[in-house]
């Protein structure tokens, strides 16, 4: 058959046989057609062979583009003759090849269009083996270099360290210290609970040992609740560290004159100035979900700080999506994604909106020497910590509260229904779930004033008082976790009076010593075994390990919160199962949005649920079916 042919026959007439049931037999040759592409070749100088620096290494790199066909390099001349065969299939060497007129119009753009790349565009052709389309190979000198460099290495743990590090913890103490030796940044995302605090302190202690704090200092900034947190622990684990603090009104760069300089996130907004010539031999930020959004101050004051070296800690590097990665990873390793808008179109849309597998494994592949993650679960990083078991718990609403339920919902859709303004309408969506929210709690929390004194009038309530009769028969001791500070309030006083003692209320406005001596008595005190606690003020860097029990008494519906709640009791130090009981109110938008939210987990292990803002943009029908009630027969009976 003439070739010129052999483009109708195996794109037209075999599909069409193939459709009718009958079997059609192609030679090797023609089953796997060639695809030309533009492919980049990389090596590097030979007198950084020896290099330790991963900058070192991009410097010393050089590229080649070259066209290639399968196994076979292209010459320019080959090229510009498949050119003229633009939509045949023809013969190339001894295989064939379809020469698509597009593909061949979008290489020529790649050639011309990339022959200088920057040196970011370089790491990343070089850690995923692809750029673009394109793909990419590695000299033999170029990949023994980055093997050197990316091996996992051993450092001694300083004997001045108040601690015994558990093999797992010394393996991330190693790599953070690698990282750092090789002009890397790093993002230790640890499981809460894994220690991720001590490995970092560590770090701090091998840094002065090593004479690298005698002329830079290292600045540790944290949330304003962990500051009192983190002074105490490297008093503890590293007493030989001097440590000083830059924080409050009457702050003074000059007077920081420890290996340490604590400060907070609010700290650095006003004081950019005085921070403008500082240079530190490593910046540290904890609980990096702080800077999560790139367009907010608190990103650009800590992108802004001039460091050797950067490590970001944080249990939760993505709580709803990759846009939130890229601002910590370009925060701690500058410019290797590339820029936002480019990270959004190459990584964001395929893997989070397509599901893209490959450009998911690509996406690892190039992060993978920059973030550490191990989980509590995992039974090889730590085999010794107890289980954690999840029940869902379904609470029945009161006849008042489904009055109440119902007429809001009828109140509210007619509004949102009436609304013809996008922003608006997602107001009121919003609106609505905050405010079914607080009736699904208590009627009391929705009308303060409504006459709603008795907490019973809650389900919620109702299985509450249950579970903390049954905990304190047991001796174990409980936390209890809303969203609201208000409710937290109504459970301090209602727990009071049902139990006899008065639990401890950590919220927001509790200044970092009144907080951690409330800590510091839970712990310790065998009377104290209720704590009641808001999700935002108490959802990070508290250690309860006391406590075996969790109550989400309400739901942020995000996996990644509900989890950092959970981890102030599931972490290192717990003995005992930790059992964790999530409050649903039954028949309601609660149990549907759970419900929807189970059945849609389909996200890489990079992102995670994103809370209840998407809510908003449901049809009206949609909206309908997820916030009228649900009552069956027995809930009918229940009413009645």
């Amino acid at each position: 058959m003439p070739l010129d042919e052999l483009a109708d026959l195996l794109f037209k007439a075999i599909p069409t046989l193939n459709l009718l049931g009958v079997q059609t037999i192609l030679p090797r040759t023609l089953r796997n057609l060639l695809r030309p592409q533009a492919t980049l070749d990389l090596d590097m100088k030979e007198n950084v062979f020896e290099s330790r620096d991963l900058f070192d290494i991009v410097d010393a790199m050089t590229f080649d583009w070259r066209l290639a066909a399968g196994k076979y390099t292209m010459s320019e001349e080959e090229f510009e003759w498949l050119s003229e065969q633009a939509g045949r299939i023809v013969r190339f060497r001894d295989a064939y090849m379809y020469v698509d007129k597009r593909l061949l119009s979008s290489i020529r753009r790649e050639l011309h269009g990339q022959r200088k790349l920057t040196k970011a565009e370089l790491i990343r052709a070089a850690l995923s083996g692809g750029i673009r389309a394109n793909g990419v190979r590695l000299s033999a000198r170029l990949q023994a270099a980055f093997d050197r460099l990316f091996a996992e290495k051993t450092f001694d743990v300083p004997d001045t360290i108040q601690a015994t590090l558990r093999p797992y913890q010394v393996r991330g103490y190693s790599w953070l210290m690698r990282n750092l030796r090789a002009g890397m940044g790093a993002i230790i995302a640890d499981d809460m609970g894994l220690g991720k605090t001590l490995q970092v302190i560590t770090v701090l202690e091998k840094l002065r040992l090593d004479g690298e704090l005698d002329v830079k200092q290292v600045l540790v900034v944290v949330p304003t609740t962990l500051l009192a947190n983190w002074k105490r622990e490297i008093a503890r684990f590293a007493p030989n560290l001097t440590v000083s603090l830059f924080y409050g009104p009457k702050r003074d760069l000059a007077e920081a004159m420890g290996d340490v300089v604590l400060t907070t996130y609010g700290s650095l907004r006003g004081s950019m100035k005085a921070l403008e010539h500082k240079h530190f031999r490593l910046v540290v930020i904890d609980e990096a979900q702080a800077i999560k959004n790139y367009k907010t101050a608190a990103f650009r004051h800590v992108r802004e700080l001039k460091t050797e070296g950067f490590i970001a800690m944080s249990g939760t590097p993505v709580e709803n999506g990759l846009m939130e990665f890229w601002s910590i990873m370009e925060a701690s390793n500058p410019g290797i994604l590339g820029s936002s808008t480019s990270f959004r179109q190459d990584y964001v849309y395929p893997i989070e909106n397509d599901h893209d597998a490959v450009t998911a494994d690509r996406f690892k592949l190039i992060t993978a020497p920059f973030m550490m993650r191990r989980l509590k679960t995992d039974k090889s990083i730590i085999d010794d910590l107890p289980e954690k078991v999840s029940i869902d718990e379904y609470c029945t609403l009161t006849k008042e509260l489904v009055a109440l339920y119902n007429e809001v919902v009828k109140r509210s859709m007619r509004l949102v229904e009436a609304s013809k303004d996008t922003f608006m309408r997602h107001s009121l969506v919003l609106q609505m779930i905050m405010q079914l929210k607080q009736i699904c709690n208590s009627p009391a929390l929705f009308e303060p004033a409504g006459g709603f004194e008795d907490p019973r009038l809650s389900g919620k309530m109702c299985r509450l008082f249950d579970i903390l009769e049954e905990m304190q028969a047991a001796g174990r001791k409980v936390l209890v976790f809303t969203q609201f500070a208000q409710m937290g309030m109504l459970l301090q006083e209602w727990i009071a009076n049902e139990t006899g003692r008065r639990p401890q209320f950590i919220h927001g406005g509790l200044k970092p010593n009144a907080r951690q001596t409330m800590v510091d008595r839970f712990q310790n005190r065998r009377d104290e075994n209720v704590m009641v606690l808001t999700l935002k003020a108490a959802g990070s860097g508290l250690n309860l390990t006391a406590a075996s029990v969790v109550i989400h008494y309400d739901l942020w519906w995000n996996a990644a919160v509900e989890t950092q709640a959970t981890d102030r009791a599931y972490r290192i130090g717990q003995q005992s199962t930790v059992n964790v009981y999530r409050f649903i109110s039954a028949n309601t938008f609660e149990e549907k949005i759970n419900q929807i939210i189970e059945e849609k987990k389909r996200l890489t292990e990079m992102t995670v649920a994103t809370g209840e803002s998407w809510i908003g943009d449901l049809s009206n029908e949609e909206l309908a079916h997820v916030f009228n009630m649900a009552v069956d027969e027995e809930d009918e009976e229940h009413f009645a």
